[in-house]
């Protein structure tokens, strides 16, 4: 890596807030990978990267992986944090909660049930707005998940991405993302599950540009030819309970078992951004197998979000 990545040195991204995964330019992507992987490798370099700057973690979702990661980044980069949970512009007007968040904090994350809460945040307030979930986006996954496939396989370039489920938030954020990198994006998915056609539309130009192709089919066998990486999600996503059963039924031959696996590569990892309905999206033996990367991968949340805190915020 002969890019700067010292403390002082660091890349500030050209946009205000992440919003959506496009809001991070190609070479700003890039940069953020190469500096996860720098920080990961010397966290102490940047133990005082945030000094003085604290943060505000808005949640209306229940969290693990992305609260904790977020809470370490900021604490291990030397600044701090405060947490808010429940839903926001309910008790009083979003415009308000985000014009008295500017005023005390330096950065808003914030995860959401609706695209249009962040986007509302990043409207009204002065300070980066970071989104760490919607119902359209999640990229601060992809980011982790990105850095995770470039530590097995290096070069991404010519690599195949495969979701297998819902088109959701994940899979549309993996999807502008991975093709951005060079790689082939597959989703298999049942019929009336497929990705925003918008951003399917919006992935294909970005992967003509890269020389990657964007496939969704209804055939999972189709989806998993010549996949490097193997992805599932949870069948029913939070506030989508009230269609557990009715998805469960679609869902049911889309479960990547042993058998479903083995029609990916032979050298094939299997990801799930977590938490995990062990036997339904993914059976135990494939959770639980040797290349399986799901710990890698939360465990990359971390170091990702660290280097897009670095480059927001310093």
């Amino acid at each position: 890596m002969s890019r700067p990545f010292g403390p002082d040195q660091i890349l500030k991204v050209s946009g205000a807030d992440l919003l959506s995964d496009l809001d991070l330019t190609d070479d700003e992507l890039l940069y953020l990978l190469d500096l996860a992987e720098a920080v990961k490798q010397a966290p102490r370099d940047y133990a005082q990267a945030l000094a003085g700057k604290s943060i505000a973690l808005l949640f209306e979702k229940p969290s693990l992986r992305t609260r904790l990661t977020f809470e370490l980044a900021i604490r291990e980069l030397g600044g701090g944090s405060v947490f808010v949970d429940g839903p926001i512009g309910v008790r009083e007007p979003l415009k308000d909660v985000a014009r008295n968040l500017d005023r005390w904090v330096n950065g808003i994350v914030a995860r959401v049930f609706s695209q249009s809460t962040v986007e509302g945040l990043a409207h009204w307030s002065s300070v980066p707005v970071i989104n760490a979930l919607s119902d359209a986006y999640h990229p601060c996954q992809a980011l982790g998940d990105m850095q995770t496939v470039r530590e097995y396989f290096g070069d991404l370039k010519g690599r195949k991405l495969a979701f297998i489920g819902d088109g959701n938030n994940v899979a549309q954020s993996l999807m502008l993302t991975a093709v951005r990198l060079g790689m082939d994006f597959a989703l298999g998915c049942p019929e009336g599950y497929t990705p925003d056609p918008d951003i399917v539309a919006q992935a294909e130009g970005l992967a003509a540009v890269e020389g990657a192709s964007v496939v969704v089919t209804h055939d999972a066998a189709e989806a998993l030819r010549g996949a490097h990486v193997v992805y599932t999600d949870v069948w029913a996503s939070m506030g989508q309970e009230q269609e557990a059963i009715e998805r469960k039924k679609a869902f049911h031959s889309y479960q990547v078992n042993d058998a479903l696996f083995a029609q990916a590569r032979a050298d094939a990892i299997f990801m799930h951004c977590l938490p995990a309905k062990r036997g339904e999206e993914g059976s135990d033996s494939v959770m639980e197998a040797k290349r399986s990367a799901v710990f890698d991968q939360a465990e990359n949340r971390l170091h990702a979000q660290k280097a897009l805190l670095l480059m927001m915020l310093t």
